[in-house]
């Protein structure tokens, strides 16, 4: 795949998209984004200030008026022209992803970029169905309605794992429902939210609807939150921030959607199938490079398969082929950085005290020591306790656990503070039905692990945060339910005054 363009001279206004045209931060800090596979820079840029985040919000709240009083119909009509824009830039837009974060190239053309494309396809049609409760005499002398109104000014933060389809995941519902966004990418990963946000003013989407600000979270990020003029917080992200996300936003009595952390469990029952099982662990496990807070990390597998699950898992691992992302033939890139992989290589290292790291659990060497790239690795021997059971690694890693009763397996599954994701194994209905009812994450699979679609919502429970992306549902994290009234009798004294003045 050919670059297409040069990201020196396509951002070369510098790395904020504020009103419709990009332009430089004003921080007096400077950030590389870093090819991981390579460890070479290919850009850098002024990171945004406060002073940036003052005037995307000031921008975002000049389109409101015009954007949010769209009809329906003209906003869904500029959602579909987005979609044909992205879907025409789709190469462009995969290699930048993979520049930028090492995903194979497979992956950011199969999955990252078409379900960007298909997610604002379906936006653009959600925006004509934003639905209320029916009119109805309820109190019997009134008609009630319930409107649907969108807020104002939505502040989001995205994460570096998928940068483009956490940009789509936090722009679209919003501004399909007639809000107007200002977006902080991860300052290491913004070449593609800033190309989303070109695109949507390619399209027609009047400037300042969407707005991009590239900036550190200490700074940028927290002031965005704070800002008196923005009505809403979206993050996504960690566990950890997200509590000091919580904080910010309570002062000022902001809604607030999180998508945090998750630790996945992945439960096979002894009926499975066996090799669907596998194929799907190591799938599961390994997709974006582990990076992914859905990523199947830890395996429960029913006694009776145990040894054949552990074998068929380190086989097919073993046949999972490094190296270049731009290579069509690679099937795992780099993690995100060398901090990241150093991250993912401690936990390894420690659980080597402890637990037996059957394949994998080290950077390989030769051509592709210079990039942040790590074995898929196994580990097996774990007590349900230790650090690299609970403990979200982002990583190729994955830990399969025995268990023997279908009670002590979903025991095990939800033994965690995390409740994102979920998948149960299984032929058998009963079974598989069970596992639905009783694993409490927001999203479970029966015999696959890892697909969404645009449909469908995204969310979680316990730590891993509340609210949903995509869907129909995630209107309700972005518009705001109001209660209409009429009097429908004429009196002037009505009975239930007396409860206030005078007598019946």
């Amino acid at each position: 795949m050919g670059n297409g363009f040069q990201m020196r001279d396509r951002f070369a206004g510098g790395a904020q998209y504020i009103g419709g045209r990009l332009r430089p931060g004003t921080s007096g800090r400077h950030q590389e984004v870093v090819n991981p596979a390579t460890g070479e820079t290919v850009y850098r840029y002024e990171l945004a200030g406060t002073d940036e985040v003052d005037a995307a919000v000031a921008a975002a709240r000049e389109a409101f008026p015009g954007w949010s009083g769209a009809t329906p119909a003209e906003r869904s009509e500029l959602l579909h022209r987005f979609a044909a824009v992205l879907a025409a830039r789709a190469e462009d837009f995969a290699y930048a992803e993979s520049l930028q974060c090492g995903k194979p190239v497979k992956l950011s053309t199969e999955f990252d970029v078409p379900g960007t494309v298909d997610n604002t396809a379906f936006f653009a049609g959600a925006a004509r169905h934003l639905e209320g409760k029916s009119a109805g005499e309820y109190s019997g002398d009134h008609t009630s309605y319930v409107r649907r109104e969108p807020l104002g000014v939505v502040g989001s933060i995205a994460p570096w794992n998928y940068p483009l389809q956490m940009a789509a995941w936090k722009i679209l519902p919003a501004v399909a429902a007639g809000n107007t966004v200002v977006l902080k990418p991860a300052e290491i990963t913004p070449l593609t939210s800033l190309m989303f946000a070109q695109a949507a003013t390619e399209a027609g989407i009047p400037d300042g609807v969407i707005n991009i600000v590239s900036g550190a979270g200490r700074d940028a990020g927290e002031h965005l939150v704070g800002h008196p003029d923005v009505v809403m917080t979206s993050f996504t992200g960690s566990t950890a921030v997200g509590r000091r996300v919580a904080e910010i936003a309570a002062a000022t009595v902001k809604r607030l959607h999180l998508e945090l952390g998750g630790k996945a469990p992945f439960l096979v029952f002894d009926d499975a199938d066996l090799d669907a099982a596998v194929n799907g662990a190591v799938a599961g496990a390994l997709i974006n490079t582990g990076q992914d807070c859905t990523a199947a990390t830890r395996a429960y597998v029913q006694r009776p398969l145990y040894d054949a699950f552990v074998a068929g898992v380190a086989g097919l691992m073993e046949t999972v082929r490094l190296g270049d992302p731009f290579d069509p033939s690679t099937d795992l890139g780099p993690l995100i950085s060398r901090q990241q992989r150093d991250r993912v290589a401690g936990f390894v290292e420690r659980a080597r005290a402890y637990a037996t790291v059957v394949t994998g659990g080290e950077a390989p060497g030769g051509d592709l020591a210079d990039g942040a790239y790590y074995r898929p690795t196994l580990i097996t021997g774990a007590a349900q306790d230790s650090e690299i059971v609970t403990s979200e690694i982002f990583g190729p890693v994955l830990v399969v656990l025995p268990f023997d009763t279908d009670d002590e397996g979903i025991r095990l599954a939800n033994d965690t503070p995390y409740g994102l994701a979920a998948s149960a194994w299984s032929r058998d209905l009963y079974r598989a039905n069970r596992a639905t009812r009783e694993l409490r994450a927001g999203c479970v699979w029966i015999n696959d692990h890892i697909p969404i679609i645009s449909e469908m919502p995204h969310g979680g429970y316990k730590a891993s945060g509340f609210g949903k992306d995509m869907s129909s549902y995630s209107f309700d994290e972005y518009t705001q339910v109001k209660h209409v009234m009429y009097d429908n009798t004429a009196v002037a004294a009505k009975d239930w005054h007396r409860t206030v003045f005078g007598d019946r």
